[in-house]
């Protein structure tokens, strides 16, 4: 698997870029509360318990969750204040800073490929280690040669006066755009909360050290790096519990919350894939799964205000709120038109599982041909509450099936 995608894969979706919000928000926050405005004393004294408070937070929650890398990345970044504030000033604090501005983006994209084995395992142990050892290294370079450990971090391996137009020294910029470079290219490629986090992350600790800012306002910027870490992981797990991991659509967890706040008017359809099983039993569960994913792509796309959702197995639910089965049915219609008209191409058997970043001309893989039933109804004076509704859908969908399946069937008044 190459490490930077490809520019085709950088194709992000809209509800990609909502992880990048929550991150992007408290940044903007920092700059306004920490260098634009004039705030009370009684908010600046709250600064002086904020980094506390986020570490405490995000250590309490990374143990809770079991996530050691927001913990690993909670001990980097107060590993390096404390450095930093123990030389403030001085020779030695220009080489901390320069060591602080390489070692954070490198630190940070190793830690987001850390995969989850426990702190208390013996790779948790080894990766401790290696955060914690970090310092002492670099104090004892310092020890052993100042000159030699200065001309690595502050010197100028390249020629290039261009550079000295930077805020950061030639090996720290080297450090920053090989970290950064691998967090940000990631993040399309696997667009999550916490990559998005550790993105930001790093904006939040290496935007206002290259820029010179230290001392307590320093200390509240390395804080607000691991509240977006911290926020980050509270988000994942908010998707844990309400998305469906396979096909990214509100799972039926959020479907019942959804429904313990309708109104007096809405629909609600039922759809389910066609002959699903008979396609798991013949290929496997694996093309099973990619046709899930194709028509959860399809059913994300219904128009008329429907909101999808993953019922379960091959079934999914879209929900129409203040819309009559009558307005919902031609939104509907189009939706089961689409699934049909969309088909599924077995891969070849020697087609890579990886896009390529050259189109490969398709050896004509055998077609499926993907239909859907869907069952809809609404409430009325017969199917008064949410679940009878539901239950109605259920049955429309059933007499879809009946009636031969590929079609979309409205639930009587009476007899559904």
């Amino acid at each position: 698997m190459a490490l930077f995608p490809s520019t085709a894969e950088i194709n992000l979706r809209q509800r990609d870029l909502v992880y990048l919000l929550p991150g992007g928000l408290l940044v903007l926050g920092g700059v306004l509360l920490f260098h634009l405005l004039t705030l009370p004393d009684q908010v600046r004294g709250f600064f002086a318990y904020y980094p506390a408070l986020v570490l405490s937070l995000g250590l309490f929650l990374s143990w809770r969750f079991n996530h050691t890398r927001l913990f690993f990345a909670l001990v980097l970044l107060t590993l390096t204040d404390l450095c930093l504030r123990r030389f403030p000033d001085g020779e030695t604090s220009v080489l901390v800073i320069a060591a602080a501005e390489f070692l954070i983006p490198l630190n940070l994209a190793m830690i987001s490929f850390f995969v989850e084995r426990g702190l208390l395992s013996r790779p948790g142990l080894l990766r401790a280690g290696m955060i914690a050892a970090q310092p002492f290294c670099l104090y004892l370079a310092y020890l052993a040669s100042p000159a030699a450990l200065s001309n690595f971090l502050i010197g100028k391996p390249l020629p290039w006066t261009v550079l000295d137009r930077l805020p950061l020294a030639q090996i720290p910029l080297a450090g920053l755009l090989l970290g950064g470079g691998i967090l940000f290219f990631r993040f399309p490629r696997h667009p999550s909360a916490i990559d998005g986090g550790f993105l930001w992350a790093l904006v939040a600790a290496i935007v206002p050290l290259a820029a010179g800012v230290s001392g307590e306002t320093l200390t509240l910027w390395f804080a607000t790096s691991g509240l977006i870490l911290t926020v980050s992981l509270v988000e994942s797990s908010h998707r844990m519990a309400y998305r469906d991991e396979l096909t990214g659509l509100p799972a039926r967890r959020a479907l019942s919350e959804e429904l313990l706040k309708v109104g007096r008017t809405y629909t609600i359809a039922m759809v389910d894939i066609d002959h699903f099983k008979k396609v798991n039993d013949t290929h496997g569960h694996d093309v099973g799964d990619q046709i899930l994913k194709m028509v959860a792509t399809q059913i994300e796309e219904v128009r008329g205000g429907g909101r999808p959702y993953r019922f379960g197995g091959e079934e999914f639910t879209v929900f129409f709120p203040n819309k009559s089965a009558r307005e919902a049915l031609p939104h509907l219609e189009e939706l089961r038109h689409s699934i049909e008209m969309s088909g599924f191409t077995l891969r070849d058997v020697g087609r890579p599982k990886e896009k390529p970043e050259e189109p490969i001309k398709s050896g004509g893989g055998k077609k499926l041909k993907v239909t859907a039933s869907i069952g809809v109804a609404e409430r009325n004076n017969f199917n008064l509450t949410p679940e009878a509704v539901l239950k109605a859908a259920d049955k429309a969908l059933y007499r879809a099936k009946e009636q031969g399946r590929n079609c979309v069937v409205r639930s009587g008044a009476k007899n559904s």
